[in-house]
Parts: structure tokens; C-alpha cells; sequence
């Protein structure tokens, strides 16, 4: 059975507070943290916007957003007494001029209590939300800022940001949040590597022959075409959450569980990532937009119908990489992402080698492996060989020991944003992620998209909703003997 521990009393302001992003996850995120009990009465928890807005509207607001992310509608009575946290001033909180004295007011800076600044806004106006805080006298020692991702568009406007927030609030003020990290199979990866001694021995290069990660989005870009042509799925998904997964999947032990001991371990990764450079750019990487396709049968369009012009911005793209230190020399990680694939999924597969003989004579079965599921189920699954029932020879069958956390665990558990709220409530940043990771991530990724402007590399195409990618794809790894880990498996 899940214990939620209460936190200590807090002053959360949501900047962007009626935006998309507080409107699905952190109102909801913060309302069922306090019907668990986990936060106290004397919590205050300020949405701040320009729209124009009174405290019973922005209410109603949260009202809406809550109940629609609730399993179980949510009754009056128990709403009037959350909503007694709820607070809601309109300002532009990036105005010099600003009065800032209503927010103030609101906070209880006479307490020793954390004051969080919740950045749910556009990145571009994160520094100056962070000087006017300075300047109005709110970054103090008890203050934390939350950035949201992504933390720039590349390597130059990423350290323009981090320099500008940095100048305001220092590091162990700062919290970059990723909600991938948030995620209850994510985190279990560091207790299934560290905490089980069956995994650390053969965790590396002698008894493991290729990673795999994969995340998947059966969705096109709808709405957000403009937005999303100007990322991609590069900078969009394999900058932040798939190289946070591999720094996971990937580092040394920590010499503990405190945040910094973590979050240099994974900056050692990322170091030792093995850069793209354009004369292997074609052989190692594929990039691709959807065309047009079916989704339950329907006709969708592709993304150059959605964007409504040509566009070199890639939906899809998969990496053949390495990294190169003692562990994981020569040990190739294969990561994947994309937008309109036939199912959503997220998952890591630890490959382990072969048996050295083949003593059974079984040309069906496969080497063990370690499936972790991210989402939407998540679990861990381990593949180990055994024989099938039955008379008439040894035939060999792969299945796996199932821990799923929807069947083992029967009880709503917090999703990504719920417990990563509470983190920063309760200071603890190993779950956030520092400068140095961001840039480096950026650095790399800035290398790649060189690259692929040097090499020329072609943009693959495939049918919205109806296969896991182009087919270059899975020549990345035929090409090794090697194949992707099938979803339905």
C-alpha cells in the first residue's frame, strides 16, 4: 500500500497559471496531492496570468481542470476546501513596472517555508520573469524556480538561459524539470541496477550486447504544426527525455542517492557520448515525416497537409550511437522516436549476448533480455529461456518474469508531475537536471544537426499510423544482424 508522507507548508506561484500546462497537469498535480493528505493547510498555492481573472473564476478553472483529470468526479464540498489554497493575480510578470505588491501579500514570507516559482510560460521569458523576481525581492534562500523543458533551442540560447536565470537564483535553486523523470518505471531504474545484485555484475559490455530505447506517439502534430516545425522531433524528444533515459540506463553507481552524486554520474555520460559527425551521419542515423496514412481505420493527413508547406523539420528519427568509456566500449545504443507510429509506447530493452553454445539446438531461441516498459503500462518484464511442456521433443520457448506495476500495485500511485512537486517542496534534486547535462545534451544535438546539413541527409517517409517508422529504420539494425524490439511481443 502507497504511504504519502506530508510535506512541510508552501507558496507555489504558477506563472502561465491558465495556461495548457497548468491546466492538465500541475492544478490537477497539486489537487490530488492534497486529497492524499500530503499537503498542509496553511499551503498557498497563486496562479499569475495576464488574463484578467477573479479568484472565484480562476476557481471554476481549476475546478474544470481537476475534475476532468479525476477518475472519480469530484464533490462540491471537498473542492470548497481545497479551493480555499487557490489564488489567482493578474499581471505581466515580465513588466518592470509591475506591482508586484497583491503578490507579496499573498506569500507568507514571515515563515521559514519554500517559496516555489513555477515557470509554466515560454522559455523566452524566463529571464525576465527571474530579474523582475530579483528586483521585487523575492529570490531569496527560500526560494526555487522551476523550469520547464526545453531549456533553449540550442547550445547558445540554452547557456543564454541558464546565465540569465543563474544570475538570480543559484544552482541548487534551480530546478530543470523533465517529467519523464517523474515516472515510476524511470525511477525504478536506478533501484533495479543498484539495489539487485543479479544486474550489476553483467551490467556492461561482457554480458550485454545492444540497448535499445524507443519512444513512440501514435498522435500527429494537430494543433502544434507551427510550433513543432520549428523542433522536431530531435530537439523535441531526443535532446531531453530519450538522453535522460540513456544517462540512467547508462551511468556509474553514485556514490549515493543525494542529488548532486546522481546528476554528476550522468553528466559523465553525456560526455562520453560519441558524437555524429557528417561522414557516418547516413549510415547511423535516419531522419523522416509521416505521409499520409490511417488511424483506426480513418484517413489522416501527412505532416506536410498539416503544416499546409514543405518542410525539411523530421518526425521521426533513429540513432546508432556508442559511448565510449571502459563500461560500454563498443556496445551500440539504439534510440528511436517519432510521431503518428501504429502504437504509443516508451520502453528501454537491455539486449544481453548470446549463450556461448548453442547446446540445445534451438534456433528459435533467443538470448535473455530486459524489457522496461515506460509507458502507457509500465512494468519490467525479464525474458529467460525455458523449455514448453510436452512429449515429443525439447523445444525451447522465451517468456518472461512479469512485473507489472498495474498488477502488483493496486492502488493509484502519483503520476510524474504529482511527485515531482513534492521533490521540490522537499528540496531534493536528484530527480531535476543541472546545467552541465542540458548543454552537453545540447552540444551533441547541435553536432547531429550539423551533421546532417553537411552529409545531406535524405528525409525517409512513412504512412501515418501504420508501421514503427521508415523502413531505414529497421535497416539500421538488420545491417548489425540485429532487429527492434516488436511492441506486441
Amino acid at each position: 500500500m502507497a504511504k504519502f508522507i506530508p510535506v512541510e507548508a508552501f507558496d507555489i506561484v504558477i506563472f502561465g497559471g491558465t495556461g495548457d500546462l497548468s491546466k492538465r497537469k500541475l492544478l490537477p498535480a497539486l489537487y490530488h496531492r492534497w486529497a492524499d493528505g500530503q499537503i498542509p493547510e496553511s499551503t498557498n498555492i497563486i496562479g499569475v496570468s495576464r488574463s484578467a481573472m477573479s479568484d472565484d473564476e480562476f476557481s471554476e478553472f481549476a475546478f474544470e481542470a481537476c475534475d476532468e483529470a479525476t477518475e472519480d468526479s469530484i464533490k462540491r464540498e471537498e473542492w470548497d476546501a481545497f479551493r480555499k489554497h487557490l489564488h489567482f493575480i493578474s499581471m505581466d510578470a515580465t513588466d518592470p513596472k509591475a506591482d508586484w505588491k497583491a503578490l507579496k501579500k499573498l506569500l507568507n514570507r514571515k515563515e521559514d517555508r519554500p517559496c516555489i516559482f513555477y515557470l509554466a510560460v515560454t522559455p523566452k521569458i524566463y529571464v525576465p520573469i527571474c530579474n523582475a523576481l530579483g528586483q521585487a525581492g523575492l529570490a531569496d534562500n527560500d526560494s526555487r524556480i522551476v523550469l520547464e523543458k526545453p531549456i533553449g533551442t540550442d547550445l547558445a540560447s540554452a547557456r543564454a538561459i541558464n546565465e540569465g536565470v543563474g544570475a538570480v537564483f543559484p544552482e541548487e535553486c534551480i530546478y530543470r524539470i523533465d517529467h519523464y523523470l517523474g515516472k515510476e518505471t524511470v525511477q525504478n531504474l536506478m533501484v533495479l541496477r543498484f539495489a539487485n545484485s543479479l544486474f550489476e555484475p553483467m551490467w556492461n559490455r561482457t554480458a550485454i550486447d545492444h540497448i535499445q530505447i524507443t519512444v513512440a506517439e501514435h498522435y500527429g502534430v494537430g494543433d502544434r504544426a507551427g510550433y513543432y516545425d520549428g523542433s522536431g522531433a530531435l530537439r523535441d524528444m531526443v535532446q531531453n527525455h530519450i538522453l535522460q533515459l540513456l544517462c540512467l540506463i547508462m551511468m556509474e553507481p553514485p556514490n549515493s542517492i543525494d542529488g548532486d552524486a546522481i546528476r554528476v554520474e550522468k553528466i559523465k555520460v553525456m560526455q562520453a557520448l560519441r558524437p555524429v559527425t557528417a561522414d557516418v551521419a547516413n549510415e547511423t542515423t535516419v531522419r523522416a515525416q509521416y505521409a499520409e496514412g490511417a488511424v483506426n481505420s480513418k484517413a489522416v493527413p501527412g505532416y506536410i497537409e498539416e503544416l499546409g508547406h514543405d518542410s525539411q523539420t523530421e518526425t521521426f528519427v533513429a540513432i546508432k550511437t556508442f559511448v565510449d568509456n571502459w563500461r560500454w566500449a563498443r556496445v551500440p545504443i539504439y534510440l528511436r522516436t517519432g510521431k503518428r507510429l501504429r502504437k504509443r509506447h516508451s520502453e528501454i530493452v537491455v539486449q544481453f549476448r548470446p549463450t556461448p553454445v548453442d547446446m540445445f539446438g534451438s534456433e528459435s531461441a533467443q538470448s535473455n533480455r530486459l524489457v522496461i516498459n515506460v509507458q502507457p503500462d509500465e512494468g519490467v518484464k525479464l525474458f529467460l529461456q525455458i523449455k514448453e511442456p510436452g512429449p515429443g521433443g525439447l523445444r525451447i520457448r522465451s517468456l518472461p518474469l512479469n512485473l507489472s506495476y498495474g498488477d502488483n500495485f493496486l492502488v493509484r500511485y502519483p503520476d510524474a508531475y504529482e511527485r515531482l512537486l513534492m521533490d521540490v517542496v522537499r528540496g531534493n534534486l536528484s530527480l531535476f537536471i543541472r546545467r552541465e547535462e542540458v548543454e552537453a545534451a545540447w552540444s551533441w544535438v547541435d553536432g547531429l544537426l550539423a551533421a546532417w546539413d553537411q552529409a545531406d541527409a535524405p528525409m525517409r517517409s512513412y504512412p501515418a499510423g501504420l508501421s514503427e517508422g521508415p523502413i531505414e529504420s529497421q535497416m539500421l539494425l538488420k545491417s548489425d544482424n540485429r532487429e527492434w524490439w516488436k511492441v506486441s511481443e
